[in-house]
């Protein structure tokens, strides 16, 4: 266990700030992450050093297309999160409430990071908002070994939040569900309100912090493409139109086994709808092959990255980042990694 970062005494109760739900917690008690702990006045993470995964990725796999391109990250995550999808494809170790894992403090997972010949390390699989302790003490010291620091979230930090582990967050990676449909995420994910994630973007964007951002497509239940268009006005409005949006195929999982995947029509009209509200860099994630997984020049429309699932197929950038064929700037952040030119493959 650890003491919490973040949080405020109330007369033997805390209240937690690090999430957009702000929990109260009595003596005793537990937040609704499951995690995070009132004992005797003061909040606890109980998971703190207790990594449930870890392993070596590649950045696309965040995904993370226009950040460090073609760099390996170690990803850690801990049991447990502050909503309660029934889609999750990581179910099994984001809503366990058994507090378990291996012993990985954060030295070690600097360490692991260097030995596999990774740039960064990547907070990943489950919420990092609900670990911030153990995530920010391990970003810490990745930046002192030259590694970069990313998050995988579902985006509902709180803005003080984001200001404490800005200075060690160099990229994140905000995962939308249903196109940030109010009732989607009330009756699916048990999320009250939308609203904190738009705070956090707009905070991570005032940090400086590099952000793309995905959108689940889910069948039935979260695939309007009229939610497509307001939650993509909102990004070219409030974050810029060369935002990276990643379009993110449904795979039936948890409790929606009986919902088949996302067509992939439906995938393709999110995409040109997104793309017509004047989004430049739109991808089709969960769908390898596609020529969606592509980067196109938003200037003269040359393919000028290609890519197959989690790899890097062909790079044709300049060394400057620009297009080679209209010399249109292409907005990349960090240190092109050309070892994962791995496939070359037909696209659909």
């Amino acid at each position: 266990m650890k003491e919490a970062y973040l949080y405020s005494s109330l007369n033997g109760q805390v209240q937690c700030h690090l999430c957009g739900r702000r929990c109260i917690i009595p003596n005793s008690g537990v937040g609704f992450c499951g995690v995070r702990k009132n004992i005797d006045g003061k909040l606890y993470s109980l998971v703190y050093g207790k990594a449930v995964a870890a392993a070596a990725d590649p950045i696309m796999k965040k995904p993370l297309y226009h950040f460090h391109p073609g760099s390996s990250v170690m990803s850690i995550a801990t049991v447990g999160c502050n909503f309660r999808c029934k889609y999750c494809d990581n179910w099994v170790i984001s809503q366990d409430r058994e507090v378990k894992g291996m012993d990985l403090p954060p030295s070690k997972v600097v360490q692991l990071a260097l030995e596999y010949d990774c740039q960064g390390v990547s907070y990943t699989y489950t919420e990092p908002t609900i670990f911030m302790e153990y995530a920010y003490d391990t970003a810490k010291l990745a930046r002192e070994k030259g590694l970069f620091n990313t998050f995988v979230t579902n985006g509902y930090m709180t803005p003080e939040a984001v200001e404490f582990v800005s200075p060690f967050l160099d990229a994140a990676t905000v995962d939308f569900k249903g196109s940030a449909n109010p009732e989607f995420y009330k009756t699916m994910a048990a999320v009250p309100d939308v609203e904190p994630i738009y705070e956090c973007l707009k905070a991570l964007k005032s940090r400086n912090i590099h952000v793309e951002v995905t959108d689940l497509i889910v069948t039935k239940y979260g695939d309007s493409i009229d939610d497509v268009k307001a939650l993509t006005s909102w990004i070219r409005d409030n974050l810029g139109p060369d935002t990276v949006f990643h379009i993110l195929r449904f795979h039936p999982d948890y409790k929606l086994t009986d919902v088949p995947s996302t067509p992939l029509n439906t995938l393709e009209k999110a995409y040109e709808a997104a793309r017509d509200v004047g989004l430049h860099y739109v991808y089709l994630g969960n769908v390898p092959g596609h020529r969606y997984e592509h980067t196109y020049c938003p200037n003269c429309g040359e393919r000028i990255i290609e890519r197959f699932g989690f790899y890097i197929s062909r790079w044709l950038l300049t060394k400057d980042k620009r297009c080679p064929s209209c010399g249109w700037s292409i907005p990349i952040k960090g240190v092109y990694h050309p070892g994962d030119l791995e496939y070359h493959m037909p696209v659909i």
